[in-house]
């Protein structure tokens, strides 16, 4: 682990996107709440949330941290069969929360991907990546 502990404690915070796409009846079917394990939607942006707080337990070298919000958020476009998956982490902390907004994502589309493998194991997950990270002495970064 590097060593946080000189840093200043400053708000931090970071989104991530990705995409996972499908056959567009699996995309009704989720649209429309058919899936048998339940609300996808509902239980993927649960799922991301839950990941983001547990981040520094899958990631070996990551802090701890309090994070003070976590935002899954999901916009459906029917025309291209693919749901875009969105997150934002905030803290106020000695390290960032890059990683808690990427495991955010990853961790909501596998959680789509499981809950409907039944009806269409074709899914993919794609396009995982930071979209924007501010605070700290790094400063902003942004796509």
């Amino acid at each position: 682990m590097v060593d946080v502990s000189g840093k200043e404690a400053t708000l931090r915070e970071a989104v991530a996107s990705g995409v996972i796409s499908m056959k567009p009846g699996t995309f009704r079917m989720i649209m429309h709440k058919e899936i048998t394990k339940g609300d996808v939607l509902e239980v993927a942006k649960i799922a991301g949330i839950m990941a983001a707080k547990k981040t520094s337990e899958l990631i070996p070298m990551c802090h701890p941290l309090e994070i003070t919000n976590v935002e899954v958020l999901f916009q459906p476009r029917e025309e291209e069969r693919i749901i875009e998956i969105k997150s934002k982490v905030k803290v106020r902390g000695r390290t960032g929360v890059e990683m808690e907004a990427l495991v955010a994502v990853s961790t909501a589309a596998l959680t789509i991907y499981d809950m409907c493998k039944a009806v269409d194991r074709g899914m993919m997950i794609s396009q995982v990546k930071l979209i924007k990270k501010s605070g700290g002495k790094s400063g902003t970064y942004q796509i």
